[in-house]
């Protein structure tokens, strides 16, 4: 599936605390032998394992989850929900059977999601509406204004805002600063400078890059680049 991303977690103990940063995306997960949609966050969500089970999860790119769901991004907006909330019981029960039973449960995820999207694409109501989120993302990506991605796709503002929350959860806005969230921990964890990974990144100094990263992250910029700590010898 285009630009989808399968990923894994190994289990960890009961208990157990995450965190889980915005990205824009929308993610099917297989946790704690329950499919799950986790919606866009618009902050950071911490996560408390139950079962101690493995966790793998397709995540979407931005803009694809509601194709997918068949639901608007902000109806499940920094939310956690099963996926019978969203598609009928029966169906996620014989999908539940099927991922969990599968020699590679992040392959028939990706099966589930490819199925779904074929056919929101057949009876699409605007062939256009991919290519339309598509553009909204590579222009914030590269740090064009809200105005100006509006004139870009042809949107007033207004439409603007509308169409990103149906797609994306928020307004562009918020879209744009989780995406240079992102370009900037990516920056930073691959040991450039912090004073240089934000003028990169398209803030206005190294002091805008941390309360940004404080209001989305909820911690200090220095916790999410630190090297993790080396595992001790047996």
């Amino acid at each position: 599936m285009p630009g989808a991303v399968v990923w894994c977690r190994g289990a960890a103990p009961p208990g157990t605390r995450g965190r889980v940063l915005p990205d824009g995306c929308m993610d099917l997960l297989l946790w704690d032998g329950e499919l799950v949609v986790a919606g866009p966050d618009t902050h950071a969500f911490e996560s408390v394992e139950r079962l101690g089970e493995p966790v793998t999860g397709l995540r979407l790119p931005p803009g694809a989850g509601p194709r997918v769901f068949g639901v608007r991004a902000h109806e499940l907006r920094d939310q956690r929900v099963p996926l019978a909330a969203v598609w009928s019981g029966r169906e996620v029960r014989e999908l539940s059977a099927r991922v969990a039973g599968a020699a590679d449960p992040a392959t028939a995820l990706e099966a589930v999601a490819r199925r779904r999207l074929r056919a929101y694409e057949r009876a699409a109501p605007d062939p256009r509406e991919a290519a339309l989120t598509d553009a909204v993302v590579a222009a914030l990506r590269h740090g064009m204004s809200v105005a100006q991605v509006a004139a870009r796709v042809g949107l007033s503002e207004r439409q603007l805002h509308r169409r990103c929350l149906d797609a994306f959860g928020y307004g562009a806005k918020t879209l744009a600063r989780i995406l240079r969230l992102r370009t900037a921990l990516r920056l930073a964890t691959a040991g450039t400078p912090l004073a240089t990974t934000a003028l990169r990144a398209g803030y206005a100094d190294q002091a805008h890059f941390a309360r940004e990263v404080k209001s989305l992250a909820g911690v200090p910029v220095t916790e999410l680049t630190r090297p993790p700590a080396p595992r001790p010898e047996r």
